[in-house]
């Protein structure tokens, strides 16, 4: 995996900027988590990295080379993969499970994957996410939304990323359902070494699955750091704010392993 760093990033819509000089790196092998309200970025800072959102200043780097060329990713290798909020709208419904992983697999251009190596390769996808082989031939519309989910974590490592962006991967999910999802997260970054951005409106979910966080207000990070730090004692009165809009306690079903 590798570093990724936000190097006083703006975005504009027209008039209106939507990001202002936004720096923030998320180191090798750590999981940073965003949060804010509707509206304060975050979301476009994720689609900024894979060329969805214009950069209208600063770069965004991997390993201090800039990860967009000509606004779009190249090759098979995509350097991010991004799991999106909507289980039900980011895997295509006419595609078996297995054919949305297999249209995702890394393959170096000097090699072609066999058909049973493919099929090798997707079975061991799945179970990385804890689910079984045999669901390779099953459509989206099969599936519950947690298992959805679980596919599209299996295809966003597919392309063999060195870091995921994870927007608001739970909360288009049941409560009784985003522990597993978060056990899972957080398993592979133990298992894989896995960097990721984990975007979410939900400090009770960032704070069990993150090492730091940032806080986004209004396009700008007005705070950053530990997550023990920034959600234990908080330093900007935005980020009480936050803090004091959400009813104590952690995420659901986050203590045990549950299967969604």
């Amino acid at each position: 995996m590798s570093e990724l760093t936000f190097d006083h990033v703006t975005v504009r819509y027209g008039a209106s900027t939507v990001l202002d000089e936004v720096s923030l790196t998320v180191p090798d092998g750590e999981i940073v988590g965003l949060v804010g309200e509707s509206g304060s970025g975050k979301s476009t800072l994720a689609k900024a990295v894979v060329g969805l959102a214009p950069v209208h200043g600063g770069q965004i780097l991997l390993d201090g080379a800039p990860i967009l060329q000509r606004g779009r990713m190249r090759g098979r290798h995509r350097p991010v993969s991004m799991v999106f909020q909507d289980p039900f709208s980011s895997l295509d419904p006419r595609m078996t499970v297995g054919e949305s992983i297999a249209e995702a697999l890394y393959r170096p251009r000097t090699e072609r994957l066999s058909r049973a190596g493919r099929r090798a390769e997707i079975t061991r996808l799945l179970e990385l996410v804890h689910l079984d082989g045999g669901r390779a031939a099953q459509l989206p519309g099969q599936l519950s939304g947690g298992q959805r989910q679980r596919v599209a974590l299996a295809r966003a490592l597919a392309g063999r990323p060195r870091l995921v962006i994870a927007d608001e991967i739970t909360s288009a999910l049941d409560v009784s359902v985003q522990g597993a999802v978060l056990n899972l997260v957080r398993e592979m970054q133990r298992e894989l070494g896995l960097s990721m951005l984990f975007i979410s409106h939900n400090l009770a979910v960032v704070r069990y699955v993150a090492s730091q966080v940032a806080v986004l207000e209004g396009g700008r990070i007005v705070e950053h750091g530990p997550t023990v730090d920034v959600l234990g004692r908080p330093q900007h009165d935005y980020t009480r704010q936050l803090l004091a809009a959400i009813p104590g306690g952690r995420p659901t079903q986050t203590t045990k392993e549950t299967r969604a």
